[in-house]
């Protein structure tokens, strides 16, 4: 099975070195030096790697310009895995098994589905959509997620107010709040 651990965001410099945004919890593991990547078309071999302010700056193999990184903007990185089987602690979830779970309220009326998992800096987001194709993004703790039911594909979202009121977030448009 394929895993994401990581998207190749914007060039750093004009030597060809990219920023990566991680999804994975072992940054330093999966963006060692002379560790291969694979991506929808092949694999990434990485030359280097240093960290700035905690963001993988990574050359691959072949990339040695600015024209080159940006050429890989965007792209996913993956690895091969064998784990098929979700974690055996009930806080932790691969995105795989988060995207197309059902999102529901607290009276089980559906919410969305979940399309997309972000990796902030700040906060892991949700991204939710509705079933009139709008989408929500809901951060991705206790909070505001506290349940999650693996076999049902099912998760709670509690709205700690406007995030799903389509009212709600309106009249704070129109007031500027």
């Amino acid at each position: 099975m394929r895993i994401v651990v990581g998207r190749v965001g914007k060039p750093h410099g004009v030597r060809g070195e990219v920023t990566v945004e991680p999804r994975t919890d072992e940054p330093e593991l999966r963006f060692a030096e002379g560790a291969d990547l694979l991506t929808e078309s092949g694999s990434l071999h990485i030359e280097s790697v240093r960290f700035h302010q905690g963001t993988p700056l990574v050359a691959f193999r072949g990339v040695h310009d600015r024209t080159g990184a940006e050429s890989l903007r965007n792209t996913l990185l993956y690895i091969e895995s064998d784990l098929d089987e979700p974690s055996t602690d009930p806080d932790e979830f691969w995105d795989h098994e988060l995207i197309g779970m059902t999102a529901l309220d607290d009276s089980g009326a559906v919410r969305g589905r979940v399309h997309d998992v972000l990796h902030l800096p700040g906060q892991d987001l949700l991204a939710v959509t509705r079933d009139d194709g709008s989408e929500v993004l809901v951060p991705f703790v206790r909070a505001i997620v506290p349940s999650i039911d693996r076999a049902a594909g099912t998760l709670v979202v509690l709205d700690p107010g406007g995030l799903f009121d389509e009212s709600e977030a309106a009249v704070a448009d129109e007031t500027g709040a």
